[in-house]
């Protein structure tokens, strides 16, 4: 049975980082991978734009990482953006989460005027189509500067000729999911039925179903579109970083 007793937001997070590194192998060796790109490619003082932060994860990381760096988290998500709030509230003034909705033409207004040095995403952006994807970018390549750095993790599934790598990947996330389930791992459900049990959440639960209702999971594209697209967009670098099986951390510089 889930355990539905008030938790402080930090205690939630770490639930939520135990729950997605079921779904995602090496997860803290990817995040340290962006970590890393960040601190051998920007100065000490930087401002970094999270796109789809969820509870704010990969925020606080960087905010903990680099104690002169600012964070804008950007998200739709009702009930995950309550959570990165209370979260990276620790970090004072170096943190701020902007309500947005990256489907939208206009979700980049809220940073008008905003110098951002770097992106940043973790597996998030999978929710979007390809052509959602496409317009995200060149939104992205119209904000930043020259030398700004671009980077996503996600899991980009294998395409066709490559058959037995994606049988392999499925197996290892499977076998992942086992043994981090069995360890006590919470599933995504269980994980998310904690989180809108804690005190405020059920409207803002109410309101999550509100904005996703007709938003149907989207196909999800390979590696080879997510790297055409950053071209296409007008980035001049554009490659990878880091790789396990079919989870990658893509870079791209403006």
């Amino acid at each position: 049975m889930t355990d539905t007793a008030a938790l402080p937001p930090r205690a939630l997070l770490e639930r939520w980082d135990a729950q997605q590194s079921a779904y995602v192998a090496h997860r803290e060796l990817r995040f340290q991978a962006m970590l890393d790109v960040l601190r051998l490619g920007l100065p000490e003082s930087f401002h970094v734009l999270d796109l789809a932060c969820g509870p704010g994860s990969l925020a606080d990381r960087v905010l903990r990482a680099f104690p002169q760096a600012r964070v804008t988290a950007i998200d739709y998500d009702p009930v995950l953006l309550r959570l990165a709030g209370d979260v990276l509230a620790e970090h004072g003034d170096r943190a701020t989460v902007v309500d947005t909705d990256l489907v939208r033409a206009d979700w980049a207004d809220p940073l008008a005027g905003e110098r951002i040095d770097a992106v940043v995403s973790s597996t998030a952006l999978h929710w979007l189509s390809p052509s959602q994807l496409l317009r995200v970018h060149t939104a992205l390549a119209g904000l930043l500067p020259p030398g700004a750095i671009f980077l996503n993790a996600d899991h980009l599934r294998y395409g066709p000729g490559n058959e037995t790598l994606g049988v392999l990947s499925d197996r290892h996330d499977a076998e992942v999911r086992r043994t981090a389930f069995a360890a006590g791992a919470d599933t995504w459900d269980a994980w998310y039925e904690l989180a809108v049990a804690q005190p405020g959440m059920p409207p803002l639960a109410a309101e999550r179903e509100r904005r996703f209702t007709d938003r149907p999971p989207q196909p999800l594209a390979p590696l080879h579109f997510h790297l055409s697209a950053l071209r296409t967009a007008g980035f001049a670098e554009v490659g990878t970083v880091w790789q396990y099986l079919d989870d990658y951390v893509v870079f791209a510089r403006r």
